[in-house]
Order: C-alpha cells, then sequence, then structure tokens
C-alpha cells in the first residue's frame, strides 16, 4: 500500500538509540547532556502545548517537575543527536480530578501541573493524536505504551518477585529468578471486509452513539494474521472470508496494540452477529460511507480521525488500497 506509513503513529524515522540502552556511561553522560530532553507522561497522558495544532512538550532533564517521577525514566532515542527520556509522574494528585470523566471511553478533561506553565497541560492521546506532528505522535505513543508496561508489569512472571528495570527502560530481570522480561505487544487484525461495493462494518457495546468502524480481534498463538482475519470476521459477523491481504500497521497504545491493518474478500454476505462482540454490524456501500465521512448521516459517524479504520476507509472511498 503505498500510504501505509501516513496512518497516525507511523512514518516518522524515528532514531531508537538502541545501542545506548545497555552502555551505562553513554546513558549517564545523556543524563547529564544539556542537550537532552525528556517528554512527561501522568496516567498515560502527554505533556502537551498549543492549541488547534498541538506541540509535545520536551523538558531539560534538570527540570524541577521530574522530581516528582517514581520510577525510572525511558530512554525513547535520539533527536537531533541528542537524547530523548520520556519521564512518568503518574503519582501526582491534581486538586480538581474528574474520576468519573477521566473513565470515559474517550477522556475530555485535561490536567495542568502547577510546576508548569499554564499553557502546557496532560491530555488524551486518543483525542489529540491528529493534531500532533508525526514525530510527536511516534513520542507520545512510545512513552505511553512503555510506561504502561511498567506500571503493569513491575513483578516477574516466572517466580513472582519484585522485578527490576534494566536497558534503559526497554527490559525487566527478575533478581530472584534471573528471568527476563521484554514490553508487551499484542498483534490485532483489523480488517477491511469488502463485498463488491460494500464494505463490512460493526459497532461494539458502549462506543459513542452510531459509531461504527471496521471489525477488529486479537491474533491468536500459533495463528497467522490471514487466519485471524478469517476467523475474527467469521466468529463476529458470519462472514466467511476468502483472499486476505496486508495493507499497513498502527501501533495503538490503548494499551499496547500493533494493529495489522488488512483487505479481505467476502464470501459470503449474510450477517449472524455475535452479541458477546458485536452490538450491530452491517453492509454500507461507498456512497453510504462516503457520506458518513461527510457527516451527512445521522445515523452513522465513521471511525475515529487517527485510528487506522478510518485511514482504511479513507483509502477505500479514494480507491488507493494498491
Amino acid at each position: 500500500m503505498q500510504h501505509a506509513e501516513q496512518v497516525t503513529f507511523g512514518g516518522s524515522a524515528l532514531d531508537r538509540a538502541a545501542e545506548l540502552r545497555t552502555d551505562i556511561p553513554a546513558l549517564a553522560a545523556a543524563m547529564t547532556d544539556g542537550a537532552s530532553r525528556t517528554v512527561l507522561i501522568w496516567r498515560g497522558k502527554p505533556l502537551v502545548t498549543g492549541e488547534a495544532a498541538l506541540t509535545l512538550c520536551r523538558l531539560p532533564l534538570d527540570h524541577p517537575v521530574l522530581a516528582e517521577a517514581q520510577v525510572p525514566p525511558i530512554l525513547l532515542g535520539r533527536e537531533d543527536g541528542n537524547a530523548i527520556f520520556a519521564h512518568d509522574i503518574s503519582a501526582w494528585q491534581p486538586a480538581d480530578l474528574d474520576a468519573e470523566q477521566m473513565g470515559r471511553f474517550l477522556d475530555p478533561t485535561e490536567q495542568r501541573h502547577p510546576g508548569l506553565p499554564d499553557t502546557m497541560r496532560f491530555a488524551e492521546l486518543r483525542a489529540i493524536m491528529t493534531r500532533l506532528e508525526a514525530r510527536d505522535a511516534e513520542l507520545a505513543a512510545t512513552a505511553k505504551a512503555i510506561h504502561g508496561w511498567h506500571a503493569t508489569h513491575g513483578f516477574c512472571a516466572r517466580c513472582g518477585a519484585a522485578s527490576e528495570v534494566y536497558q534503559a527502560g526497554w527490559q525487566r530481570i527478575c533478581p530472584a529468578c534471573g528471568g527476563q522480561h521484554f514490553p508487551r505487544t499484542d498483534p490485532v487484525v483489523i480488517m477491511l471486509i469488502t463485498h463488491g461495493n460494500r464494505c463490512l462494518l460493526g459497532r461494539s457495546p458502549g462506543w459513542p452513539e452510531g459509531m461504527y468502524s471496521c471489525l477488529a480481534g486479537f491474533v491468536e498463538p500459533g495463528e497467522t494474521i490471514e487466519a485471524a482475519v478469517r476467523r475474527e470476521t467469521f466468529e463476529e459477523a458470519g462472514i466467511r472470508v476468502g483472499a486476505v491481504r496486508y495493507l499497513s500497521s498502527q501501533p495503538w497504545p490503548f494499551p499496547s496494540s500493533l494493529m495489522f491493518g488488512c483487505h479481505g474478500a467476502a464470501l459470503s454476505d449474510a450477517i449472524t452477529v455475535d452479541p458477546a462482540e458485536l452490538e450491530d454490524a452491517r453492509w454500507m456501500t461507498r456512497e453510504e460511507v462516503a457520506d458518513a465521512f461527510a457527516g451527512l448521516r445521522s445515523d452513522i459517524k465513521p471511525a475515529r480521525k487517527g485510528a487506522i479504520a478510518h485511514f482504511l476507509l479513507r483509502n477505500w472511498l479514494a480507491d488507493r488500497l494498491d
């Protein structure tokens, strides 16, 4: 697919500087280098500034707010030859925290830390991802995903002992049994299933009213991407799929998925919805999807901008899947 790397969170060519992760002297030098910078995360939200277009904030490593970080920083890579890290200050408790709003499908709240300029705030990445440039989006997604992994994998899966951070945040090692653990990434297939001039879209319970998207599901152990596309489509909607081809991928740090975007050709069109998976599924023509994208339909809202489903559907409408 010619436009594959234009998907959100992709295509910024970040230098991840993997060779520095085990170089303790080099890391120590980077931590004291005045040119090094860090991005800040609070409960999965990146620190940003700006209005219509947003910029991921980069702070010097001697900034006083970093003293609130209770976990080691993560080396994200290099920008313009200088190291860039990610600090997490999730232990900070805002005075006006709205827990109910934060628990919604899309958290609309923003938090401002008293130790930072008022123009800077923590914002839900899912809500702002299309307002960030490619490099900022990749850094934010990486920081959110890797800190999220550390927050939920602090103990060894082999013996249960507390594990320790290694490789500048890219590994955890158990001091009790020697177990080595690496960041988790869950493979997910998301598929544009077509039948002639129609595509198959569904909605899950709890989604915003009227929102429809491509079907998706986790790849199981011992399963190919193509097999997962066919299995998930049949399980969720009762549709048999023939030819499957890969189109594009997208890191999706909500919390730790890698989406494999595929195109599948349906062999049948009679829908049987699995109510445990979907609230509804339907075939929609190109014209219907185009109207939904244009905001001309009140009953159907397209997949959220920035999500790979939106990317796949937009390219299908433009006949640019090849």
